[in-house]
Order: structure tokens, then sequence, then C-alpha cells
């Protein structure tokens, strides 16, 4: 028998999920791949990850040019530090976190070198 504290209860139940899932909080997407290539990507060759980078280097690299790129466009003083996505890359597995981080800081100090010094 269906009662309407059955009716509520499970529509509070969907609603809970669909938030959940809304939020990303329901799933963790770590990132498994190379970097996305897209226009604007490669604008010179500079902005390319070494090829003896692992996957997540060249991510963190990729990361850490357009991190710079923002950073100009919005005329902020360049700092590595006050980009969120090198201070906590949650969106990276755990053990490759560190490499990371690692790319994204070669690639802001190759970007800032590049954009805001004429390098």
């Amino acid at each position: 028998m269906i009662t309407k504290r059955t009716t509520t209860r499970t529509a509070t139940a969907l609603l809970s999920f669909a938030l959940l899932a809304a939020s990303g909080v329901a799933s963790a997407q770590y990132y498994q791949g190379p970097p996305p290539q897209g226009p604007g990507y490669d604008r010179g060759g500079w902005d390319a990850p070494p090829p003896q980078f692992a996957a997540a280097q060249q991510r963190g690299f990729h990361d850490g040019v357009e991190g710079a790129r923002r950073d100009f466009d919005n005329h902020r003083r360049p700092d590595v530090n006050n980009r969120d996505e090198y201070r906590n890359p949650h969106f990276i597995a755990p053990p490759d976190r560190q490499s990371y981080r690692e790319g994204f800081r070669q690639g802001y100090r190759v970007a800032v070198e590049h954009i805001y010094r004429g390098r």
C-alpha cells in the first residue's frame, strides 16, 4: 500500500540524490588521459608540455599555462600559489597530484615568462 508518507520519502530521496549528483559530490572524476587539445591550445609551440612528461604532468603543464593566461587577462599579479587548481587539484587521482602540481608549476612559469615578460 502506497501512503502519502511513502511517497514523500521517495520524493525526498530522489531529490537528495539529484542534488548530490548535480553538485558533483556523488561522483568523483579523476583525470585519466592526456590534456585536452583544442582551439588556442598550441599558440606557437612554447605552450606545449614536454613530451617526456607523464599524463598528469602534461595536464598540469597545460592547466598552468591556462592559469597564467587567466591571471594576465584579469590583470592579476603572477603567483602560482594563488591558483586554486594548483593548491587543491581534487580532480586528479591522489597518487598523481604531486606530478600534476610539478607540471602546473612549470607550465605557469613558462607562460609567465612568455606572456608577462615577452620571452
